[in-house]
């Protein structure tokens, strides 16, 4: 998945840098705990392993990993392991899943918590003796989730669903009560903090709830841009998603498995899948990056349409034994067709479309290639940029950034890089000496280097 990121660093990964590096312990209880575990193990990456595209991606890839084998997990408990395997092959090997494991953001979380839940949720309801551990785990990744953005939706209704289900109180009413007790205890603390903090600040308030910039209005346009990227097939779209992030042989399989869940609707795994959608749609209304939630529904109806291929290939030969091993072969060409199209078109199309390659930045590899150590980065004014610099500027000393264009006077004998070419008023000893170039197709020209010379 490393080799497979996008060729540079979002403006939606440089934020969470930012978010991530300023965390403090105070944060906990005073600062802002929108997705504070996701940005918790993103700033010990970047601690341990320096500022660099992977050390920023390191956590969503690795969730990325737990994320695909709890897909094949969660599969297995309601197909045969053949079909689950195939499904979860299908989306990890997808783009918005391959795009959710490569960008150093919290999206992923929003389809991590619920596939873990669900899992879990399984192991709990659908054995005839519960293990009690899988209760506790199931409340601790419970009281995690509330940090994700709009996932409290779906706590509450996990927690109604939970006390109107008689197996379900039963098997609560049966668990050890001093461990069921400290559980509650550590729950209902960190909800506190949570509700805290919910108070204390409209923008969390809204981050949790809605959107920081949502309005009731935008509704509707929000759905629009949030799915647009999941069915643009004729021309890519502009922004961070490569379009079409569904290709329309995996988009018929999934469809061809909805339809297969009709006469079986209130089963569990189709329910499942068609209150996700549900929820999807919703959220995206709120903010249209949670339309990547389609993810689960999706792996679920895939598991639907490969079984449904399989049952009727095999109803065609009842009685033929050789009918399973010769649907090897069709079956594989089937995948082959849907997975290598789609790698093909993540790899090369991040890095080959304009509408989305210009998206990424590689300026930080431009700048600890090209940039002398004790340089001067220049910013006209303090931005999201200026403070991932800064981080860099922390995490290796190679470079000072300033953003006060009076503070260059004090740079003599000194070099001065600016990204891009900005309207600065330099000292006439400073002559600019070299350009960097990126490989994009817009604003190709990054770095202006300016050497101190004598006259």
């Amino acid at each position: 998945m490393p080799l497979f990121s996008p060729n540079g660093l979002s403006e939606a990964e440089t934020e969470s840098v930012v978010t991530s590096y300023n965390l403090h312990f105070s944060s906990i209880t005073s600062g802002d705990l929108v997705d504070l575990p996701y940005h918790i193990l993103q700033k010990l990456s970047i601690l341990f392993f320096g500022m660099n595209p992977y050390a920023i991606r390191l956590p969503s890839i690795l969730i990325g990993l737990f994320l695909g084998f709890l897909l094949i997990l969660l599969l297995n408990r309601w197909f045969k392991s053949n079909v689950a395997l195939l499904a979860s092959v299908l989306t990890v090997l997808s783009t918005p899943f391959l795009y959710l494991a490569g960008t150093g953001t919290p999206l992923i979380m929003l389809v991590f918590w619920p596939t873990l839940l669900l899992w879990l949720g399984s192991k709990i309801q659908g054995e005839k003796t519960t293990n009690p551990i899988f209760c506790y785990v199931f409340a601790f990744i419970l009281l995690l989730s509330i940090y994700t953005p709009h996932l409290i939706y779906l706590v509450i209704f996990i927690f109604i669903f939970t006390f109107t289900n008689p197996h379900l109180r039963y098997t609560i009413k049966s668990l050890p009560k001093l461990p069921l007790i400290i559980i509650g205890i550590v729950f209902l603390g960190g909800l506190g903090i949570w509700i805290t903090n919910l108070v204390s600040s409209k923008t969390v308030a809204m981050s949790l709830f809605l959107a920081r910039d949502f309005s009731f209005s935008s509704f509707f346009h929000n759905l629009k841009i949030g799915f647009a990227p999941f069915f643009s097939w004729i021309s890519p779209l502009e922004g961070v998603y490569l379009s079409p992030m569904i290709g329309l042989p995996s988009f018929i399989l999934a469809l061809a498995g909805l339809f297969s869940t009709t006469k079986g609707f209130f089963a569990s795994r189709n329910a499942i899948a068609s209150c996700f959608i549900v929820f999807s749609v919703i959220l995206a209304g709120f903010d249209p990056n949670s339309a990547l939630l389609i993810v689960l529904p999706f792996a679920i109806l895939t598991a639907h349409g490969l079984r449904y291929l399989l049952e009727k290939w095999y109803g065609l030969f009842p009685e033929n034994p050789y009918a399973r091993i010769f649907a090897i072969f069709p079956l594989a060409l089937l995948l082959a067709f849907m997975t290598l199209p789609s790698l093909n078109h993540y790899a090369y199309g991040y890095r080959y479309t304009p509408a989305v390659a210009n998206e990424f930045s590689n300026d930080l590899e431009l700048v600890s290639e090209n940039v002398e150590e004790n340089s001067i980065l220049v910013f006209k004014e303090s931005s999201i940029y200026s403070e991932f610099y800064k981080v860099y500027e922390d995490r290796t000393h190679n470079l000072k950034v300033i953003t006060k264009p009076e503070e260059i006077q004090k740079a003599e004998k000194s070099t001065i890089v600016t990204l891009g070419k900005i309207d600065i008023s330099l000292p006439d000893s400073f002559k600019l000496t070299k350009i960097v170039t990126s490989s994009k197709s817009d604003n190709s020209d990054r770095i202006y280097i300016y050497k101190y010379m004598i006259n």
